[in-house]
């Protein structure tokens, strides 16, 4: 389970390792673009209750932390979907399997 540390957030983003270093690419080419965009995500089982929408822009610090020190190998269709949403006014919404809850069960995440 990969970590996103988001400016000064009081908790961190828990996203699967897989799904992070796509999500990564992503973000990194918009940001290097100068491009803001959103990033939601429904809370964990162990949070309350609710969702979240962050402002991704280049002048907010953004840490990414994998568990796994090899990266994956990366499938351009999702690199490519994920870009696309980020693309629109919705932005990037994270689909359930996405996202772990701090003790590492799935999010319930509404689908883009």
């Amino acid at each position: 389970m990969g970590i996103v540390y988001y400016g000064g957030a009081e908790s961190p983003i828990h996203i699967d390792d897989r799904v992070l270093a796509h999500l990564k690419v992503v973000i990194a080419t918009k940001l290097r673009r100068n491009e803001s965009f959103t990033l939601s995500f429904q809370h964990g089982q162990d949070e309350p209750t609710g969702r979240t929408t962050i402002w991704l822009n280049p002048a907010i610090p953004l840490r990414f932390v994998f568990d796994e020190p090899e990266p994956p190998e990366l499938d351009p269709e999702l690199i490519n979907d994920l870009a696309n949403s980020a693309n629109t006014s919705g932005g990037i919404a994270l689909k359930r399997e996405h996202v772990l809850s701090a003790s590492g069960g799935t999010h319930a995440l509404a689908e883009p």
